[in-house]
């Protein structure tokens, strides 16, 4: 399997990668450079490797838009040897620190079902735990180029991080936004959601090219999109809860279907109830 970078703005290139859609952005220097993203597997990361060198030969930093196997199991191939800077929120480099089995574990039953091939192979992924935790935000130099790291508040997880290319206009935004499919609640904090995703917008200019997790990169009117979705399934929720209704029937009103919003009601009811 050949995968290539896409330039989408100045030096800012993207690769999608077929297996789950999944983007890693690549910021390109002045004899530096930097990965946004790592993949899922030690081969997938080999791939993405000769990717990025078909590029740039500039050695690069690494950030983790978030801990999920699918943006940061390619770190033990891409900083391990010899060791890069890999930055992260510190929930995210607590969690990969911490408890690397229980994520492992996590993301093998994710896959088994419907990508058994993968699921076999993140089962023996070694995974590198990011070497500089972010709190709020931090500023890199990538040869010349700032790059702004923001933690915006809890969404997709607890530990999401968005990477700012202000001199390009870019956002990339893991998967705080999703193209090619809903947004994914199973680890996620519904009623925070909106107000983070309002933040990343008041980042972003009307002609800000936004990085999505998985998908084609979209402009701030399909961001917009999303927030009003979310905005509707957290009062949804809130307002479920004060009525008692039950989260399976709630789910069938959700703006998502039953299907993907379970995960996201049932974690609200949670979070309403002070169990989370």
């Amino acid at each position: 399997m050949t995968v290539a970078f896409a330039e989408i703005a100045d030096r800012v290139h993207v690769l999608r990668h077929p297996l789950l859609d999944v983007n890693v952005t690549l910021v390109v220097g002045d004899g530096a450079a930097l990965l946004v993203d790592t993949l899922s597997t030690a081969a997938q990361a080999g791939e993405l490797a000769v990717a990025a060198r078909r590029v740039t030969t500039d050695p690069w930093t690494i950030v983790n838009t978030h801990h999920h196997f699918d943006h940061c199991f390619g770190n033990a191939t891409l900083a391990g040897d010899p060791p890069v800077a890999v930055y992260a929120h510190e929930e995210t480099a607590r969690l990969l620190s911490d408890d690397p089995d229980g994520v492992r574990r996590r993301a093998y039953e994710e896959m088994l079902a419907t990508e058994p091939a993968l699921a076999a192979e993140l089962a023996g992924t070694a995974i590198l735990a990011p070497t500089h935790p972010v709190h709020l935000r931090s500023t890199l130099d990538v040869g010349g180029r700032r790059v702004d790291l923001h933690h915006l508040g809890r969404g997709h997880t607890a530990g999401d991080l968005v990477v700012h290319v202000p001199d390009a206009d870019v956002l990339v935004a893991g998967d705080l936004v999703e193209q090619s499919g809903p947004p994914a609640f199973e680890e996620s904090y519904p009623l925070e959601w909106p107000e983070t995703l309002a933040a990343l917008l008041r980042l972003a200019g009307g002609g800000t090219v936004v990085v999505p997790g998985h998908g084609a990169p979209v402009g701030v009117d399909f961001v917009h999109e999303q927030h009003t979705e979310l905005t509707a399934l957290a009062w949804l929720i809130r307002d479920g809860h004060a009525d008692g209704a039950a989260a399976d029937a709630l789910s069938m009103r959700s703006p998502y279907g039953p299907a993907v919003a379970l995960p996201a009601i049932e974690r609200g009811y949670a979070e309403l109830s002070n169990r989370t």
